[in-house]
């Protein structure tokens, strides 16, 4: 699995964006979530991929100052009431996670997860002790993460030793009861 199947793995997650519409109000662009029904102002996310539902698809673009988007050599203004999603961002540590564990173990946990109803952007806390090792030879111990899907709370225990052999287990457990264990060991 090479860097594009890993990020195409990330674009087909469930509720890997914020929806919502936007207004221009006193001059500035405000940006209105349909699920929280907050608001913010759209330049917190300048610079910043975006994508606007324009001709019945979504436009994948960049967003600047003053609701300019450019896709690629086009460019074009945001107009009130524009549907708008915003891709969120994986929390650092689980990110930093992801990419250190192997193709396999990735694919693996990812797909394990999205069997029992949850995206890698419903995780609410990951601790990832990797982080904290010493690139030397031996690293072995326990990350843990929580997912929120808004049904469901989802706890993976991530125990993994790599020293001759990488060992990836994930073990999930829901608030339900249900568990599973997966485990991924290569040379």
């Amino acid at each position: 699995m090479n860097r594009q199947q890993r990020t195409k793995l990330f674009e087909f997650q469930t509720r890997a964006f914020t929806e919502g519409t936007v207004e221009c109000i006193n001059d500035q662009w405000v940006f209105f979530d349909d699920e929280t029904e907050e608001a913010s102002l759209i330049d917190e996310y300048l610079h910043q991929e975006v994508e606007v539902f324009r001709f019945n698809r979504w436009k994948k673009g960049i967003l600047f100052d003053g609701g300019k988007i450019t896709f690629g050599d086009e460019m074009v203004f945001l107009k009130n009431h524009d549907h708008v999603r915003i891709r969120k961002h994986l929390i650092y540590s689980l990110e930093r996670l992801l990419e250190e564990i192997s193709d396999d173990s990735f694919y693996q946990f990812i797909t394990h997860l999205n069997s029992l109803k949850f995206s890698i952007y419903d995780c609410i806390y990951c601790y990832n002790h990797l982080t904290f090792l010493n690139d030397g030879d031996r690293k072995n111990g326990v990350n843990f993460l929580i997912f929120d899907n808004q049904d469901e709370i989802c706890s993976v225990q991530h125990h993994f030793c790599y020293y001759e052999k990488r060992n990836d287990r994930f073990e999930f457990t829901l608030n339900s009861g249900k568990r599973m264990v997966i485990e991924k060991i290569t040379s």
